[in-house]
């Protein structure tokens, strides 16, 4: 297929490496100049604006860095206007699924199908062909999507329609920084019985107690090390969970005071985005 890429990141250059290898032809936009060297290293095309990238696209994929930035692109910008009718949009992005259903209102006048994929992986899940895709799209248009996003996702989880893959992807997000907190009070208590925080976390991994934050932090060495290496996008997304869940008007609920412990493992730039007001 020929398809449209938009924000070649930490996540993103590894997913056009993969649809590059897949034999898929990829003009990917981004302004950096390191990014446009590596895309053009990988295979792909880079592209200066985006009516290059659209034309002729039978999909166009998001993955820049925030909601507001996929805001910028495809609400406030011409992406849609710049893009075929019966064609997809991708969005990548965690962010909220109001703005995953705004977009798909827009695009639904053009016929173009949204589907909202957010991941739950890192780099090395997706150069593995193996990261989680948790998306919302219409049966019809997750398979027309498939193709694509087979090049890098297993599993493709589909829980509805578009706008229930960035729910249920927060929810993923809300329980993990959840988990990272518990795994913060479990050391410290270790800490006051006298016991070595490495071995704890080694013990814990063997049993009943074991998850993917525990794993982590294990491997990191130490629960605040662990923070502060994932504290940017956990920031980042626990901002997105609070500010939709304050729209929707439900509460996070008891998973508040696990969140509230890890903030205070985050660099203070990642900790502000975490407790940052959800009303502003």
């Amino acid at each position: 297929m020929k398809l449209g890429f938009i924000g070649a990141g930490r996540i993103g250059r590894p997913m056009i490496g993969r649809l590059v290898a897949a034999g898929h032809q990829v003009h990917v936009l981004d302004r950096s100049e390191a990014a446009r060297e590596a895309v053009a290293a990988a295979g792909a095309i880079p592209v200066d604006d985006v009516a290059t990238l659209a034309e002729g696209a039978q999909a166009v994929l998001l993955c820049p860095y925030s909601d507001t930035q996929v805001k910028e692109i495809a609400l406030d910008g011409d992406l849609i206007d710049a893009m075929e009718p019966g064609t997809l949009l991708v969005i990548h992005t965690t962010g909220s699924p109001l703005t995953a259903t705004a977009i798909a209102e827009r695009a639904r006048a053009k016929d173009i199908e949204v589907v909202d994929a957010p991941i739950s992986g890192g780099p090395h899940n997706i150069e593995a062909g193996a990261v989680t895709l948790y998306t919302g799209a219409t049966e019809a248009g997750l398979e027309r999507a498939r193709p694509v996003l087979s090049a890098y996702g297993d599993p493709i989880v589909h829980l509805g329609t578009t706008g229930a893959g960035q729910q249920v992807k927060l929810l993923n997000n809300a329980v993990f920084a959840a988990n990272i907190g518990v795994i913060a009070e479990a050391v410290r208590l270790a800490g006051e019985l006298g016991l070595d925080e490495g071995a704890v976390l080694r013990g814990i991994t063997n049993g009943s107690g074991n998850s993917m934050a525990l794993g982590g932090a294990a491997n990191a060495g130490s629960i605040a090390t662990f923070g502060k290496a994932v504290g940017e996008f956990v920031g980042k997304d626990i901002a997105v969970v609070k500010q939709v869940a304050a729209q929707l008007g439900v509460d996070l609920g008891v998973m508040e005071g696990p969140h509230q412990v890890l903030a205070d493992l985050l660099l203070p730039e990642h900790r502000a985005l975490l407790l940052a007001d959800a009303s502003a």
